[in-house]
């Protein structure tokens, strides 16, 4: 409860689409209905034909994008972020998501909306082995955890580092072959799934589905990963060590009016998606 306390300005929004021949349009109109979570600093990380483009900008989601930028950004795959500073220094550029890490055969962008409470631990035990941050945000401790992996698959990797991190979080990561999505073990904060067609898309809030017409299909739930790709979604758990309990600040604060949290519904859901 103290960490929920202390954190009260924590909220960020985060955004992610999936297989949409207009991805970037969709997730600058879902930052601008995200808006009322973060008015720091915006922005997007887009799947194009030069692979994983960026921008990103202080201010407004309307300040920092225009007709040309989001031009020139055009893809099938996006996520966004829109900032409220907790970690990290107020209106700084290094902090201002989504991250996006450029490695010797591939790419990889991170958003993430909450607070790593060990984050001063993980990041004192990255740097002794050989990490250099480039931020002073929380949300660059899991990418470094990943490039640390000796696993396989991205999934596998996300899994292992998700279980050392603690606080209350929600992580979307878009790399050229898929995007995956992750709740903390006690689903302090909100993070939804919805679908448009065939393209799949992740948000903090289910009021973005009816700004761009998607449907709802459901919570990801405490302690979920959620992979998405040309094959369609995967949800699995990381972790069995769940007990929901979402900041009561979401309902009578940070979440938009219109928007559903369906903290209630953890058990109806599960069976609907086949599980017990």
């Amino acid at each position: 409860m103290f960490t929920e306390i202390k954190g009260l300005v924590e909220e960020c929004g985060v955004f992610g689409i999936w297989g949409h021949k207009e991805a970037t349009s969709l997730a600058y109109i879902g930052l601008h209905t995200l808006q009322h979570r973060g008015q720091e600093g915006a922005g997007i990380v887009a799947k194009t034909e030069n692979g994983l483009t960026n921008h990103k900008g202080l201010g407004l989601a309307s300040e920092v994008f225009d007709k040309d930028i989001l031009e020139n950004l055009r893809g099938d795959a996006a996520i966004g972020h829109v900032r409220y500073a907790t970690c990290g220094g107020r209106n700084e550029m290094a902090n201002v998501q989504p991250f996006l890490f450029n490695f010797t055969n591939s790419s990889l962008a991170l958003a993430h909306n909450g607070n790593i409470i060990n984050a001063s631990t993980l990041k004192k035990e990255l740097e002794q082995n050989g990490s250099i941050f480039h931020s002073s945000s929380d949300t660059e401790i899991l990418a470094h955890l990943l490039t640390k992996s000796s696993k396989e698959t991205l999934k596998e990797k996300m899994k292992e580092a998700l279980n050392k991190i603690k606080g209350g979080f929600a992580f979307i990561i878009l790399t050229e072959n898929e995007m995956i999505a992750a709740l903390d073990p006690n689903g302090f904060r909100p993070l939804s799934i919805g679908k448009m067609g065939r393209s799949y898309i992740v948000a903090s809030e289910t009021c973005v589905f009816d700004t761009i017409g998607a449907d709802f299909v459901k919570d990801v739930l405490p302690g979920e990963i959620v992979i998405i790709n040309d094959d369609g979604i995967e949800i699995e758990k990381y972790t069995e060590n769940t007990d929901l309990a979402v900041c009561s600040m979401e309902f009578v604060y940070f979440a938009r009016p219109d928007s559903s949290i369906h903290s209630v519904n953890v058990h109806s859901t599960r069976k609907e998606m086949g599980r017990t």
